[in-house]
């Protein structure tokens, strides 16, 4: 086997591993207000996202894979990099997905991904092969998700709190267990049409520095991808549900469902314009607005706060884990 080829191999199986510890880390986008409420036991609820996440990942991969390709091209301009370079990347952004894992931070998988690829790129090709236009929308996004999350959580509980204002709790709860449900598996389809996308995305951009070939999605990426994130989320991640499921506020089956509602609409919404965008941040956004209704103490502001630190320095730390590793590796080209 000659070096390129290795490193395409390489490339694919590290682009699969970092599948693997997206769906590790979030699982608990989709399921964590969902057993945070005991609407459905863990097993159940991760099974299903598991299944919905498929579905997402393999329907956002056969209708146009916009965001893998935002990730493969729309980044860093494919022909400032090399193999090494994208075995940096990806390695460098797995390393801090499995710590924040481990410590139960959410994150945003995505964005540690990208922020990997920008500093394993000015690493290798310097600020030029950057294509900051994009990478300009990816930052608004860092900043918007969580805001609109935020508050369309926190209108749309205003306005589900109104409907419902002479329904007797019991008759709520019941309702909102069964809608909650639907609601999980909508914000799971999204978040593999969104973040699902992202080991496409790499293993596609190997295959463009390894033939030559223009930029395009094999169907076995979307397969192998697909059931990759899938095994992830099938494993848990229970540290992180925990945080976000019981840890920010308190959650009875109607603020989960809005929650979810809320954040899968956002996720939606970016999926189709190409925008890699956090489900981790869309999610927890809306669990903070929906606690919110109850008052502003309702949201235990403490774990919030390191929610968010989390998400601010993700961009710093992966810029920086990409150009060493990158430095380090282009020394051995």
């Amino acid at each position: 086997m000659d070096s390129s080829l290795f490193l395409l191999v390489l490339i694919v199986l590290a682009a699969l591993g970092f599948g693997f510890s997206n769906g590790l880390n979030d699982a608990a986008n989709a399921i964590a207000t969902v057993i945070g409420s005991r609407v459905l036991p863990p097993r159940t609820a991760i099974a299903m996202a598991s299944v919905f996440n498929l579905l997402g990942t393999l329907t956002g991969g056969l209708l146009g894979a916009f965001v893998a390709r935002t990730i493969g091209k729309g980044i860093v301009m494919p022909e400032a990099l090399t193999l090494l370079t994208v075995v940096a990347a990806v390695a460098a952004a797995t390393l801090w997905v499995v710590a924040a894992s481990y410590y139960g931070m959410p994150l945003s998988v995505s964005h540690s991904l990208i922020a990997a690829l920008l500093g394993a790129g000015l690493a290798a090709a310097g600020a030029g092969a950057v294509v900051w236009g994009i990478f300009t929308w990816v930052l608004l996004a860092v900043f918007f998700a969580p805001l609109l999350g935020f508050f369309g959580s926190f209108l749309l509980m205003v306005l589900v709190m109104w409907i419902f204002r002479r329904t007797p709790p019991d008759r709520v709860n019941t309702i909102f267990s069964y809608l909650q449900i639907f609601a999980a598996a909508f914000v799971a389809y999204a978040h593999g049409k969104n973040d699902g996308q992202m080991p496409i995305g790499i293993i596609a951009l190997g295959l463009v520095l390894y033939t030559g070939a223009e930029f395009h999605v094999p169907l076995w990426s979307i397969l192998a991808s697909a059931a990759a994130v899938a095994l992830g989320i099938s494993f848990g991640g229970w540290r992180v549900i925990r945080t976000v499921g019981t840890k920010i506020t308190t959650l009875r089956p109607v603020h989960g469902s809005v929650a979810e509602t809320s954040a899968a609409a956002i996720i939606e919404a970016a999926s189709n314009l190409g925008i890699p965008v956090s489900t981790t941040q869309s999610i927890s956004g809306s669990v903070m607005g929906v606690g919110a209704t109850r008052r502003l103490s309702a949201v235990r502001w403490g774990v919030a706060r390191n929610i968010m630190m989390t998400w601010l320095v993700t961009f710093p730390a992966c810029i920086g884990l990409g150009w060493v590793l990158s430095s380090f590796l282009n020394l051995f080209a």
